[in-house]
């Protein structure tokens, strides 16, 4: 086994892991919950960008129902940015569950 092959394809993954990590971060997943009511944006870095929310949905007498909805929106966009990070690291990476890239 060549040990400075062997190194220069690590340097190359990580290379490439470090410009997918920089372009999930550029990718955007909308979620809609409460039938559309709420919109929730997310990154492929699991950062939430935004929340929209309808004030047809906005009852002072029912917070708790939209504090549900804002939730559920929030983990499910959490959620798929979560797997569109896990597909695009699992095509460098080659499926391999790689330590700490939190696959």
């Amino acid at each position: 086994m060549n040990l400075n092959k062997l190194m220069k394809q690590a340097q190359k993954m990580q290379e490439q892991m470090a410009k997918t990590q920089a372009e999930l971060e550029e990718k955007t997943i909308e979620i809609q919950a409460g039938g559309g009511k709420v919109k929730v944006v997310a990154n492929g870095a699991g950062e939430v960008i935004s929340i929209k929310i309808d004030k047809e949905i906005v009852d002072p007498n029912d917070v708790a129902f939209l504090e549900e909805v804002v939730l559920s929106g929030v983990q499910g966009a959490i959620e798929q940015g979560k797997t569109l990070a896990k597909s695009e690291m699992s095509k460098i990476t080659g499926g391999l569950g790689m330590p700490g890239l939190g696959m």
